[in-house]
């Protein structure tokens, strides 16, 4: 796979506007803390709701909401917004249509009421209508804000906590918490409040709801329309869901472009993949490894997959679109190269956080460094491009000489195999040229042949100037360690490790995971950070190049459609759900909802609606206009029937 991946990854990006996998010309191709198993964490499970939850998901989500001004530039033309059928696209099946999805989905908690954001609002309004369950999910919000209350205020709102929900005669008491839990949190409030105070309470919080609670939920209304939202969310997706706008740049199978999603008015950018090309070039293995790692992880601080479809001619990944540019074109051409040190922290915690969340799933990156690294409009980052990763079989290492020439680590220059370490070093490249405003194994613009930029990164330390706090230069020379079993964030804890290092001492990594902190800068809405269209190469037409009846395995696995996470963050902030989550009057339930409701007949098509006119002219004048009609309109039925299943 990895040679896959390193013959596959030529092409030019545009400079500004990208998304994973648009690359450059010359390069080598829970709550955190507080939770149950692998359920994220309590802010997590809270997000998009009243009190803090929502405050938090607000946060976390606004930034995802791109300006249009950059996509208008250059020949984009007028932004259209939601569809005015968007209500009928996203109409709600009746649920006697859901019983397929309700035989087949898999009931696991975490999945169905924590990590699907429309589950985990669907489950915390069913717990608001049931006597005693509101006090856990008011525990859960508080705890959430508790996790990313600043440290010198922890003290006081643990207190709030444990007077509020852990003390026996409180109003809120939530019985189900042990009394050994309650007072081991006790002590260490009294010792030194920390982030997880309150972790081991939220996980016996969870192992209750997973129970009784769960189980009545599965038979209420409210799972009933979070069927009706999974039957929205896997319907097909073809081109025609979207609306198309400009060029932004280049990726290695095709071009990159502005899109929108008619339903919700989002906008994406297109990564197309020609199906020729990617046949010509034996990229398919490339092709399918990226989808289904970008499937996979769900991260703020890595570009997301939204939608995977195919047309004709192509494969398309739809991806979250980044306006702000990258960090390349901001260190070097945005006056003297390189950041303060405190904007280069930022951007180091968030990749730190990308990274992490990446390893988590067993993700090596492998192509760290400053073009990969896309702005937001609101100046938060996201690692982008992912066509090195490659994830790590369970309790193994590969092995693999692909990166970019400068950032590649010594064992994948040496061809050792290695698990997640060149991730470590490539964050250590990063910090150092944003600080320095050079690379450290390579001077800006200077010219030297690749094999002389290997040997210095084998063989050569590299050089601070007076622009590295002592913090900065340690953490540098820490993830620049030559020896990757010595190399920081290389031992078990990871990038917990990282995070500990007194480069990050002011650095609250849970209000940046939340969303909280405000970024050092902001691009300008008005500059353009991308080519003009006319200034992005054309590519050339494929040649000699046959598609068949071979390939068809490929493409279904790679048009999967809609990925669950992402639709569902779209329905939610783009305000669908909150229109259409609508139940009957004092909590009944809605038409669609009722199984002795039978379901609306589909309407009457074009088809239908001509040749009830032409009968209703010719009836004054044909005896036998009413037969002709008729069967007109089974004629019509039978041929709308066969279209809708093909």
């Amino acid at each position: 796979m990895e040679g896959a991946a390193a013959a596959a990854g030529g092409g030019g990006q545009a400079r500004g506007v990208g998304v994973g996998g648009a690359r450059r010309k010359n390069t080598q191709p829970a709550a955190r803390g507080a939770g149950v198993g692998p359920c994220l964490p309590a802010w997590k499970l809270v997000q998009g709701l009243p009190g803090m939850g929502r405050r938090l998901w607000s946060l976390g989500h606004q930034r995802q909401l791109p300006s249009f001004s950059l996509i208008s530039a250059g020949g984009g033309g007028k932004r259209k917004g939601k569809s005015k059928k968007w209500k009928e696209i996203l109409k709600f099946p009746h649920i006697s249509q859901c019983e397929d999805l309700r035989r087949t989905l898999d009931r696991d908690y975490c999945s169905l009421c924590d990590k699907q954001p429309i589950g985990r609002l669907l489950f915390r309004q069913f717990c608001e209508t049931r006597p005693g369950l509101e006090s856990y999910i008011q525990f859960l919000d508080s705890v959430a804000e508790y996790e990313v209350t600043p440290d010198e205020k922890l003290g006081e709102k643990g207190k709030e906590i444990m007077t509020k929900y852990l003390t026996p005669k409180s109003p809120g008491f939530i019985a189900q918490v042990g009394q050994d839990l309650v007072s081991q949190a006790e002590e260490k409030l009294l010792q030194k409040p920390c982030k997880e105070l309150f972790s081991t309470c939220v996980q016996s919080v969870h192992e209750y709801l997973r129970g009784g609670p769960f189980h009545e939920y599965l038979d209420s209304m409210y799972f009933d329309r979070f069927l009706q939202w999974k039957w929205l969310e896997r319907q097909p997706v073809t081109k025609t869901t979207f609306r198309q706008y400009r060029v932004l740049g280049k990726g290695g199978f095709g071009e990159v472009c502005a899109c929108q999603v008619r339903a919700t008015g989002k906008m994406y950018a297109c990564k197309r993949l020609e199906k020729k090309r990617i046949k010509k070039r034996k990229g398919e293995s490339m092709a399918l490894n990226e989808k289904q790692i970008l499937e996979k992880v769900n991260s703020q601080f890595v570009v997301n997959l939204a939608y995977a479809y195919e047309t004709k001619d192509a494969l398309c990944l739809v991806l979250t679109i980044m306006n702000g540019g990258d960090l390349k074109f901001h260190i070097y051409n945005m006056g003297n190269p390189g950041f303060e040190e405190e904007r280069a922290l930022f951007y180091a915690a968030e990749i730190l956080c990308g990274l992490e969340d990446l390893h988590r799933e067993n993700t090596v990156y492998r192509d760290l460094k400053p073009e990969n690294i896309l702005l937001d409009d609101y100046g938060h980052i996201r690692i982008s491009d992912l066509g090195l990763a490659v994830k790590i079989p369970e309790g193994d290492l590969i092995r693999g000489r692909v990166g970019t020439v400068g950032y590649m680590a010594p064992e994948v220059l040496n061809n050792q195999r290695y698990g997640l370490s060149p991730d470590y070093w490539g964050l250590g490249c990063l910090i150092y040229e944003m600080i320095e405003g050079q690379s450290p194994f390579r001077g800006r613009k200077e010219k030297v042949k690749r094999e002389e930029v290997d040997r210095r990164v084998l063989e050569t330390e590299e050089v601070y100037s007076h622009k590295f706090s002592e913090e900065a230069k340690s953490i540098c020379k820490m993830l620049l360690t030559k020896d990757a079993k010595q190399r920081l964030g290389c031992q078990e804890e990871g990038a917990a490790e990282v995070k500990r290092h007194p480069f990050f001492r002011n650095m609250n990594f849970k209000r940046l995971e939340a969303g909280m902190l405000d970024p050092p800068f902001v691009p300008d809405p008005r500059a353009v950070y991308c080519k003009d269209v006319l200034d992005i190469e054309q590519f050339s037409t494929v040649k000699g190049v046959n598609l068949d009846h071979t390939d068809d395995d490929f493409y279904s696995k790679f048009s999967t459609g809609s990925v669950p996470i992402p639709w569902q963050s779209e329905m939610i902030e783009t305000e669908c759900f909150k229109e259409l989550n609508v139940f009957g009057p004092n909590g009944t339930l809605s038409p669609d909802l009722n199984r002795s409701h039978p379901p609306e007949p589909p309407k009457k098509g074009l088809l239908h609606r001509l040749f009830k006119r032409q009968h209703q002219n010719n009836s004054k004048s044909s005896p036998n206009s009413k037969a002709s009609f008729n069967h007109h309109i089974n004629s019509n039925h039978v041929s709308s029937n066969s279209t809708g299943s093909s």
